[in-house]
């Protein structure tokens, strides 16, 4: 009898226990996974009966149940670093990869074709000539760590290619220490390095130190890159005669920042050349610190640096000082397309005679402090005032250098909302890495918090001022940054987290909303059959955006006064099908900033019109449901 009372008890908890699967696999089947719980939650905190979304419910913890009991255990007891390879493995999360140091030494030419996560320590060391090649290293790879460590150091004509290195990487981290330091003769050539990446680090430190003639270039270093920020530490140190190339350096690039420290010191003249550097990036910031000081015949040539870029800042600080007969020239400096800040301190300062600066058509806000006047010539030719600036950006508003910033068809009009309207898709596709949610019961026992960032980099082994610590203190700063007028937010790591703030603004009968597939991306489309969601009217929905963090992170946020549209997207030429667009209008745009894309693209400012955009792929909007 009591058996037979046990196993009715057994037999009604996991009738109670029981989810709906249609489409889950066997192993999700387990009542008491993460999963599991995060689909009961949905069932009783949400009223509609419209289906779940499965790209939505495909990013609940895959975790076991006993793998979630372990974690949940390990992050009560703040240990979980203690075991992250396998808890990054286990709960699908953006972790470093742990790279071995490499005590080998080759002594014949090698080829590292589509190679990754290496440390290169003694490599080429007191090599006499030949040629590594680095091509497709590394490449669409999450999170990629290298490390060349004394890399071709004393060598002797060796030549290193870097092609396609990093490109269209995830929070890139590369470190070059001491590299070629001592060599003499020989080249190094980065070509297409960390093109299209997003938050790259790239470090050289003590690069090309005491080298003897050796040459570097750099051609489409970082083009295309977002956030990423790059440092040149005692580079070309006390060399004699470097030769050091710059070429379409960060081109198109958004939010770099750049570090030049001790580059070229005391160096025998050096010849760089900075060809396109910056150019049509958005708000970069570099930074020059005693560049050339103390050199001898440098020629540094600064040609279309930071052209029609976006705002910016430059500083140059202790440029050139006490230099003997440098040759500094500057052409098409900073003229910026909206108006940037570039300062000039101790420039060429205390420098021995026949120094030479030049500055050709150079850009806007300026101040030069403590530049040498007596023991330096300068000149200034087709220096642009303000009311130039000015007349030039209003000219050049449209065209290239707007799509180079705000992809087409990224915003747009409401008025585009009609059928039988052709426009241009963006790029929709979600290009953060792959990750998953935590479950509420490990992430409530972990922290969120940049006053709790020394704990986050211990617990994901995150190194100082790394790329980890850097993803993760900017997706912090966002989510802790005050909500505009108007605006609910919050950054939410599980399914249940996202389920709770969307209900706390909409209410229980809510349905969650995402473009259907990514075709036509950076195609032309054709606006189909098209119809208002809550009929058209003006509403109030919840939209999520992907964030960069170690675990799935959602900025979410409301903002009062949209409308949305779900929209057939067809062929332009045989009008079929392709896709089914959800596009939010924002109908209040006072409170956004002057310099926002959208005002960029549609050439406007804010409050003065509406502004509309695709939901891209795996983010998404909640509203009402109809």
């Amino acid at each position: 009898m009591n058996e037979q009372l046990t196993l009715l008890c057994l037999f009604i908890l996991f009738s109670s226990l029981s989810v709906s699967f249609a489409g889950v696999t066997d192993g999700e089947k387990n009542p008491f996974t993460p999963k599991a719980y995060a689909i009961r939650y949905w069932d009783k905190e949400i009223r509609s009966t419209l289906p779940k979304p499965p790209f939505l419910l495909s990013k609940a913890s895959p975790l076991s149940a006993a793998e979630s009991a372990a974690f949940v255990k390990l992050a009560a007891q703040n240990a979980l670093d203690q075991r992250l390879p396998e808890f990054c493995a286990s709960a699908k999360l953006l972790c470093f990869p742990e790279v071995g140091s490499s005590f080998e030494k080759h002594d014949k030419d090698a080829n590292f074709a589509v190679y990754r996560d290496k440390n290169f320590t003694n490599y080429g060391t007191g090599r006499p000539g030949g040629v590594d090649s680095f091509k497709n290293y590394s490449e669409g790879e999450n999170i990629p760590v290298n490390d060349f460590r004394r890399y071709s150091r004393d060598s002797a004509g060796h030549k290193d290619s870097f092609l396609s290195y990093s490109t269209e990487g995830n929070v890139v981290q590369q470190s070059f220490h001491t590299y070629a330091a001592g060599a003499t003769g020989g080249a190094g050539d980065f070509k297409h390095y960390s093109e299209e990446t997003n938050v790259p680090n790239l470090v050289f430190t003590s690069y090309s130190d005491d080298a003897n003639g050796r040459t570097q270039s750099f051609t489409s270093y970082s083009e295309n890159g977002n956030a990423g920020e790059q440092s040149f530490s005692s580079y070309g140190k006390n060399g004699n005669g470097p030769t050091n190339a710059f070429t379409s350096y960060g081109t198109g690039s958004n939010v770099v920042g750049s570090g030049f420290s001790n580059y070229a010191e005391n160096t025998n003249a050096p010849n760089d050349t900075f060809k396109g550097y910056g150019v049509d990036m958005n708000n970069p910031t570099n930074t020059f610190s005693n560049y050339a000081a103390g050199g001898n015949g440098a020629v540094e040539k600064f040609s279309n640096y930071r052209d029609k870029a976006n705002v910016g800042a430059d500083t140059f600080t202790s440029y050139a000082k006490s230099a003997n007969a440098a040759d500094v020239g500057f052409s098409n400096y900073g003229k910026s397309f909206n108006e940037g800040t570039d300062k000039f301190t101790s420039y060429a300062k205390s420098s021995n005679g026949g120094t030479k600066v030049g500055f050709t058509s150079y850009g806007v806000n300026n101040t030069f402090k403590e530049y040498s006047k007596e023991t330096a010539t300068f000149s200034f030719a087709k220096y642009t005032n303000v009311s130039t600036t000015l007349s030039v950006s209003a000219s050049e508003v449209s065209g290239r250098m707007v799509n180079k910033w705000v992809e087409p068809g990224k915003f747009f009009r409401e008025e585009m909302m009609k059928e039988g309207t052709v426009m241009p898709m963006p790029d929709i596709r979600d290009k953060m890495p792959e990750r998953s949610f935590l479950p509420r019961s490990i992430l409530s026992k972990l922290p969120f918090s940049i006053s709790k960032m020394d704990e986050l980099k211990r617990m994901f082994r995150a190194s100082d001022n790394g790329s980890m610590e850097r993803m993760m203190r900017e997706s912090l700063e966002e989510c802790e940054r005050a909500p505009s007028r108007g605006e609910t937010k919050r950054c939410v790591g599980s399914l249940e987290d996202m389920i709770d703030f969307a209900t706390s603004v909409l209410g229980r009968n809510v349905v969650v909303r995402s473009t259907e597939n990514v075709n036509g991306s950076k195609k032309s489309v054709m606006v189909g059959p098209i119809k208002g969601i809550n009929g058209g009217k003006v509403t109030q929905s919840v939209s999520c955006h992907q964030s960069l963090f170690p675990y799935l992170l959602y900025y979410c946020h409301a903002v009062p006064k949209v409308r949305l549209y779900q929209v057939d997207l067809l062929d332009p030429k045989s009008k079929s099908k392709m896709n089914h667009g959800i596009a939010i209008c924002h109908l209040d745009t006072s409170d956004w900033s002057p310099s926002h894309g959208a005002f960029v693209s549609l050439g406007s400012g804010p409050g003065r019109i509406e502004v509309c955009h695709w939901i891209f792929q795996n983010d998404m909007a909640w509203t009402i449901a109809d």
